[in-house]
């Protein structure tokens, strides 16, 4: 449908139709409500290019997002997108590969469409004031911190978990069940991201139950693939390293690991408990479910979402969110049934 549509089923002309949806005060309420409804009747969404052209920056935010097969990513979108159009303003997307530049692809994604901010889903953790400088717009690192960069917080904003504590958490949750040799699945322990941020959190709480660190328990894949995930817990139970139970630092990798363990005729729980972090769609359908740290995926694309628009529009300054993950018990995680010596 087009603005001609809705002029023409509200019986006025095009340019009453533009002002109204524009919020001309020289429209009277009754009208603008009359429009209102009929462009939601005829699903009619205006077109900003004209505007935009005619003016210096367009009414829309934008979203990068790395890394888009990424399936903890779906739910934050879905929530970002709502609730940018329910605060008035639209929003257009870029997607990056997961090792994609995501400081540069917005750079050129706000100059090219004049946007008024960006929020960016997924990205590194050591940004820099050029960095900052070079985007040229407002932005928000949703799903991450700058936890690595000295860019100071005045000059970005973030809505993230604290990687540090949640992975704490699910550490602690295997040790209160009894688990002492406790393996840790992650991507790397010095990637200066998520991985390093959750191996810490992990070495803290080993430490603080007096659990001796093993490095013969840290499986590094060097990816974030299920694939690379698999084939290092198959090779560790094969090569007969003596462990109880997993930490993997992503759902889809700890989906991966009950696959390996199911592959060498040992069972869940039974054999090796296992817990992850992240609350993905397809963790629920794992037999049995997993056990997992859910984060609050819709929370986190409202709050960025949210924060943005109030740094643009100047009623706050950055801000930064830490929100708390939920703890879904899950049935791959039960308590340790016996003593197992370091090897």
């Amino acid at each position: 449908m087009t603005i001609k549509d809705v002029a023409k089923y509200c019986g006025v002309s095009v340019s009453t139709v533009s002002r109204a949806l524009n919020g001309h005060p020289d429209v009277s309420e009754d009208m603008r409500a009359k429009v209102i409804d009929a462009a939601r009747l005829l699903h009619y969404v205006p077109n900003r290019s004209a505007r935009d052209l005619a003016s210096n920056q367009s009414d829309t935010l934008g979203l990068v997002v790395r890394g888009s097969t990424n399936p903890f990513f779906d739910p934050v979108m879905h929530a970002i997108e709502s609730e940018c159009n329910e605060l008035g303003y639209g929003i257009v997307h870029r997607y990056i590969a997961s090792d994609g530049d995501e400081i540069a692809a917005a750079a050129e994604f706000v100059q090219a469409k004049r946007l008024k901010g960006v929020i960016l889903l997924g990205g590194r953790f050591d940004y820099s004031e050029e960095d900052a400088k070079s985007i040229g717009a407002p932005f928000v690192c949703c799903s991450y911190s700058n936890h690595f960069g000295d860019l100071p917080k005045e000059e970005y904003s973030s809505v993230s978990i604290n990687d540090i504590a949640e992975a704490y958490k699910a550490t602690k949750a295997l040790i209160d069940l009894g688990h002492r040799r406790i393996a840790i699945l992650l991507f790397s322990t010095d990637d200066k991201s998520i991985s390093q941020l959750r191996f810490d959190g992990y070495c803290q709480a080993l430490k603080d139950a007096g659990i001796e660190f093993d490095r013969n328990l840290v499986f590094e894949t060097g990816t974030l693939s299920m694939s690379s995930a698999y084939e290092k817990v198959r090779g560790a139970i094969d090569s007969g390293i003596q462990f109880s139970a997993i930490f993997s630092i992503a759902d889809t990798m700890a989906v991966a690991a009950m696959k390996a363990i199911f592959d060498t005729g040992a069972k869940v729980p039974d054999d090796y408990s296992v817990i992850g972090i992240d609350g993905i769609e397809m963790s629920l359908y794992t037999i049995p479910t997993l056990a997992t740290l859910c984060q609050p995926q819709e929370s986190m694309g409202r709050e960025a979402a949210r924060i943005l628009v109030d740094v643009v529009e100047g009623k706050t300054k950055n801000q930064h969110v830490r929100l708390k993950t939920t703890q879904r018990p899950g049935g791959s995680m039960g308590p340790a049934k016996k003593v197992i010596l370091a090897s």
